[in-house]
């Protein structure tokens, strides 16, 4: 009974035609969601003892106790959030076994009072997801066992169309009303080419074309939060200036603005300066690199100034070998750790990489909105304008 209930639930949702589907929220609906949620403030998340999104989620690997410690680490240090990758091949695999697994991740998650930002679809590292057991990272290289979703097999093969349409509104229609959860990622990096792996020509137009209906697919499933899609490459996001097809997309059709940024204090202020004519609020989702010039100290109190969101990539050092940089995939670090840590706040172990970096965190996390302490205002300069 329990599971012709849930099919004629599914039927229903992928019935609805786009009249009946909610408008892009307007700017007054994006800013009042916004004022009911404190600063935002944490990481981007796959356990320590997961590779990538098939390890964290699929049964046999699902590590619920790791979770609930690293999680608790994440509430110490005042982390009220956490950006999560789901995959629509758990779905398509065992629809009521994912959402069980989800259910008990947000109630993890609550306990430690952190609301997840839940990610659908992702264009980056490898094209070719596969089910089951995963390989072992490789020695040295950072992020080497992560993967796309759909990937390029199911990008070209329309006749897939249909199930990732029902994994989007079967999500959604689970935990779209679900207050434990903050909001919808829709695709990670569209425009990524994942240039390390070949074979994969055509890729842009199929992933714009399919991101278009995937935010027709989430409205239709109408979600009480927001629904976004973050731009990350370009140099111009502002209203009518020179940004590509895909991310006038996506700053069309999210009703919260998020972005990607993993440079300078200056560059990353000055990013935030062209999404503000968007009068919408503003999230960066992915963030700090020690090495390329982004870190904590220098980006965060320039945010929590503006009011800006933000969630770093990484958050304890494991199978994603994040710690170490982007250009391992070209020399590997077999021999020697590198010099600082690329990604990452803890030690698998718990203990913090850089203590000066969680106590800011902490800082900035407990103070009021658009308020830096005396203590970490010296770490970046003062803004000549707020987003409100």
């Amino acid at each position: 009974m329990k599971r012709f209930a849930a099919a004629l639930l599914g039927a229903i949702m992928l019935t609805l035609s786009p009249a009946q589907a909610r408008d892009r929220w307007t700017e007054a609906q994006a800013d009042a969601w916004y004022a009911r949620q404190p600063w935002l403030v944490g990481a981007n998340y796959t356990p320590a003892s997961a590779i990538n999104q098939f390890e964290m989620w699929q049964a046999e690997t699902w590590d619920p106790k790791r979770i609930d410690y690293e999680l608790n680490l994440a509430q110490a240090i005042g982390m009220n959030t956490m950006r999560v990758f789901l995959h629509d091949q758990l779905w398509t695999q065992d629809p009521e076994g994912f959402k069980r697994r989800i259910d008990e991740f947000l109630q993890i998650a609550a306990r430690h009072k952190i609301k997840p930002l839940f990610v659908l679809f992702d264009s980056c590292w490898d094209p070719n997801p596969k089910l089951g057991p995963q390989h072992p990272p490789i020695p040295g290289v950072h992020n080497s066992g992560w993967v796309q979703g759909p990937g390029m097999a199911g990008l070209r093969d329309k006749s897939r169309y249909p199930a990732y349409k029902a994994y989007v509104q079967g999500v959604i229609a689970a935990f779209g009303r679900d207050d434990r959860v903050l909001g919808w990622d829709v695709w990670n990096e569209p425009d990524n080419g994942a240039d390390q792996y070949p074979g994969q020509d055509g890729k842009e137009p199929l992933v714009r074309a399919l991101l278009a209906q995937v935010f027709d697919w989430a409205r239709d499933a109408d979600p009480m939060q927001p629904i976004t899609s973050g731009v990350w490459i370009g140099q111009d996001w502002t209203p009518g200036g020179k940004g590509s097809a895909m991310e006038k997309l996506q700053l069309g059709q999210s009703d919260v603005i998020t972005f990607h940024d993993y440079s300078w204090p200056e560059t990353f202020e000055g990013r935030i300066r062209q999404l503000l004519p968007y009068k919408r609020p503003i999230i960066c989702t992915e963030y700090m690199a020690r090495g390329n010039g982004s870190t904590f100290d220098g980006s965060l109190p320039i945010a929590k100034r503006y009011q800006v969101g933000m969630m770093n990539w990484g958050f304890v050092d494991g199978k994603t070998q994040t710690r170490l940089p982007w250009d391992s995939w070209q020399k590997p670090y077999v021999m020697a750790e590198p010099t600082i840590w690329f990604h990452e706040v803890f030690r698998a172990d718990g203990t913090p990489y850089r203590t000066a970096e969680t106590d800011l965190i902490r800082r900035l996390a407990t103070s009021p909105k658009g308020i830096v302490p005396d203590s970490a205002a010296a770490m970046a300069p003062m803004p000549t304008r707020r987003r409100r």
